[in-house]
């Protein structure tokens, strides 16, 4: 059991990974940072955390680990502010949808990615934000991919894959470059849809929505989701992301051809190739 965890950023993800390891008692009391005191009152009210401080010398004295849930654009400012607190035996890790972006960050707070720095994120979530949200078995049965760089400590590296594990989330190890791709084209770019759907929407006939039915609701799910964080995303993984659209786009521009060419024989080979696939996925 670890004795003190320090969470930085008690909304949906950092509420519960807090929530997940209370359940799991895996950890003896933990803190939470950030610039909110309604929103740490609120998340010590409904005993997501034990305490909760807006003094990081505070937050992070004799704190085993420290776990970063904020928006990925504040992470040169939080690390810059942590800094000063960090030991060489406190673990430091995140659950930032992009890695590549945060580990450049850290080498540049640091001057090189520190051993005891081990980037993670959980593939899981709401379209709903905050710590009202937060779930204690939101990551069980998901899975955590982490990416330590090639200095990682391993003590480290196992401690924080148990405490995932714990949590029932399955643990995926790969460079910051892989997952940065999967996710652009599995996360971010569906993202991407939804709002642009709804931006679509809004602009064309702003009363559309009204004559919606489920399978649009469906669709349009995500686009409830953060837009702050959702910005963040964008801003520090536009290649992979931009590529995938780009890609995404031929497609639309063959369905686009092969319906303007009335060809229904492919158009319905390609529908049934896409439920196949989807099929296949929903019974695993």
């Amino acid at each position: 059991m670890i004795d003190k965890i320090c969470i930085i950023g008690v909304g949906l993800i950092g509420g519960s990974f807090a929530a997940g390891l209370k359940k799991a008692n895996q950890v003896k009391t933990i803190v939470g940072f950030g610039r909110d005191e309604e929103n740490l009152a609120k998340a010590k009210a409904l005993k997501v955390v034990d305490e909760y401080t807006l003094d990081i010398s505070k937050a992070l004295k004799d704190a085993d680990l420290v776990l970063i849930a904020t928006p990925v654009n504040s992470f040169k400012v939080i690390l810059e502010m942590i800094k000063p607190y960090i030991t060489e035996h406190m673990i430091i890790s995140d659950v930032g949808s992009t890695k590549g972006s945060i580990i450049q960050i850290a080498k540049q707070v640091f001057g090189h990615m520190p051993q005891n720095f081990i980037p993670a994120h959980p593939i899981a979530g709401k379209e709903k934000s905050g710590v009202e949200a937060a779930d204690s078995d939101l990551f069980n049965h998901k899975r955590v991919i982490i990416t330590p760089e090639k200095n990682a400590n391993t003590q480290s590296v196992v401690a924080v894959s148990d405490l995932w594990q714990s949590m029932g989330a399955t643990i995926e190890i790969m460079n910051e470059t892989k997952h940065d791709d999967l996710l652009a084209m599995t996360s971010h770019l569906p993202h991407m849809l939804a709002f642009s759907l709804m931006d679509y929407l809004i602009s064309s006939n702003p009363q559309a929505c009204e004559y919606a039915a489920g399978g649009f609701k469906d669709f349009s799910r995500i686009a409830s989701s953060d837009a702050v964080m959702w910005r963040d995303i964008c801003i520090n993984n536009p290649d992979q992301i931009i590529k995938h659209i780009k890609g995404y786009q031929k497609s639309l521009d063959k369905i686009a051809n092969l319906i303007k060419t009335q060809q229904p024989e492919a158009l319905e080979q390609v529908f049934i190739e896409a439920k196949s696939a989807r099929d296949d996925w929903i019974k695993d």
